[in-house]
C-alpha cells in the first residue's frame, strides 16, 4: 500500500500506523562565557542584569502549584529549577549577590544539561525582554508597574516543559492539575542531578510521556482527552521544541496543529517558553472577569471585552494582564444562588 508523508511529524504513515522517530537529545552545548569549571559537581556563572530584577516575580510563572517537583523557592531567596534540556537533565540554582548597583546574579547548575541551562540563563531572567517599551494607560496598571520595577518576562526556550502542565490545566481546577503534575513527574520523571535534599525531579522525557499507560493517567486524575493531547504532542516533540525559536504567529500555529491544543494552551505555553509579551490568554474562565473588573468595573466581561480593554497595550498585552493580576484587584465573590443545604439535591 502506498504511504503518505505527514509534514507535522515528518513521519511516514502506512496502513493506518505512524512510525514516530525516537526523540534524540542534541549534543551538549559548549560552556557559555562567564562560567567556571565544575567544583563540587556544579558549574557556576555570574551575570549582571541591565536593570532591576526580581527573581521571584520573574520566575514565578514557571512554578506549577505548591510542591511542584521541578521548582523550589528557598528561604534564602534563591530559586531552584529542574529541567530537561536538549543536552539532558539539569538542576539550576539562581541567587542574588551584592546589593544596589553592584547586584549580580549567581547561578549553579548540575547534570548533563548544566552548560546549556547556564548559557540560556540571561534569557530565563528576562534579558530579551524590554520593559521600557511598556506604557501604562490605566492608574491601576501604572501603580502595579511602578511597584514592580524588577518584573521581567522569562523565556525558557523549552516548549514541552510548559506545554504539558498547561494541557493538564485544561478545564479543571488548578488543584487537580497540580496534583496530576506532581504525581506524574515523581512517578515517571527522575531525581534531578546535584543536591538531593530538596527532592527535585526532572520531568519525564518525551518518549516516556508517550508510553504512560491509561490507568496511570487516570490515577493522576487526567482524563482521556488531555492524556491523548499530551501523547500526541510528545510524539512530535522535536517539532514542538522548534516553536521556541519561531515568531509568535508561526509558533502558535505550530502548537495548535496538534489536536487538543487551542489558543488558550498555546498562549499559556508561549508566555513561558518564548517570553511572548503579547500572548494574551483567551478562553480562560476567570481572566476576562478579573481584567474587566480591574480596568472597567465589569466583572462579567467576556473575551471580546477583555481584548478591547487590552487593545491599548498591543504588543504588550500579556505584560499588562500580568500587572493586573499582580495588583490583586479581583471581583468579590458572589453569594450562592441557593442555600448550601439545597446544592446536594441537584
Amino acid at each position: 500500500m502506498a504511504g503518505r508523508f505527514d509534514p507535522l511529524t515528518r513521519t511516514a504513515v502506512r496502513g493506518g500506523r505512524t512510525t514516530v522517530p525516537a526523540v534524540r537529545p542534541a549534543p551538549p552545548a559548549a560552556a557559555p562565557a562567564g562560567t567556571t569549571p565544575p567544583r563540587g559537581g556544579a558549574v557556576r556563572r555570574r551575570w549582571t542584569p541591565d536593570g532591576p530584577l526580581d527573581l521571584g516575580t520573574t520566575l514565578g510563572p514557571l512554578r506549577r502549584g505548591p510542591g511542584d517537583p521541578t521548582f523550589r523557592a528557598a528561604p534564602d531567596g534563591s530559586v531552584w529549577r529542574a529541567s530537561r534540556t536538549p543536552a539532558g537533565p539539569a538542576t539550576l540554582r539562581v541567587f542574588r549577590t551584592g546589593t544596589g548597583s553592584d547586584t549580580e546574579i549567581g547561578a549553579e547548575a548540575w547534570g548533563p544539561g548544566a552548560d546549556w541551562i547556564l548559557e540560556h540563563l540571561p534569557a530565563l531572567l528576562g534579558a530579551g525582554d524590554d520593559p521600557a517599551v511598556f506604557v501604562p494607560r490605566h492608574r491601576l496598571v501604572h501603580a502595579s508597574h511602578r511597584r514592580r520595577p524588577g518584573l521581567r518576562l522569562t523565556r525558557t526556550g523549552l516548549v514541552l516543559e510548559s506545554l504539558i502542565p498547561t494541557v493538564l490545566e485544561q478545564k479543571v481546577t488548578a488543584d487537580e492539575a497540580y496534583r496530576g503534575w506532581r504525581r506524574l513527574v515523581r512517578q515517571y520523571g527522575e531525581p534531578a542531578p546535584g543536591p538531593q535534599e530538596l527532592g527535585l525531579h526532572v520531568m519525564p522525557a518525551a518518549r516516556t510521556w508517550a508510553l504512560i499507560p491509561s490507568w496511570d493517567w487516570h490515577r493522576a486524575g487526567v482524563d482521556d482527552k488531555r492524556a491523548a493531547t499530551i501523547v500526541r504532542a510528545a510524539r512530535v516533540a522535536n517539532r514542538m521544541e522548534e516553536a521556541a525559536a519561531m515568531e509568535p504567529g508561526p509558533a502558535a500555529a505550530r502548537l495548535e496543529a496538534v489536536p487538543g491544543i487551542g489558543p488558550w494552551t498555546s498562549a499559556e505555553t508561549l508566555q513561558r517558553s518564548n517570553g511572548d509579551p503579547d500572548a494574551v490568554t483567551t478562553g480562560d474562565l476567570h481572566l476576562p472577569g478579573i481584567i474587566g473588573y480591574a480596568l472597567a468595573g465589569d466583572r462579567d466581561a467576556d473575551d471580546a471585552a477583555m481584548l478591547e480593554l487590552l487593545a491599548p497595550y498591543a504588543g504588550q498585552r500579556h505584560r499588562a494582564a500580568r500587572l493586573v493580576l499582580l495588583a490583586g484587584r479581583t471581583p468579590p465573590r458572589r453569594a450562592p444562588r441557593m442555600p448550601r443545604s439545597d446544592i446536594g439535591r441537584l
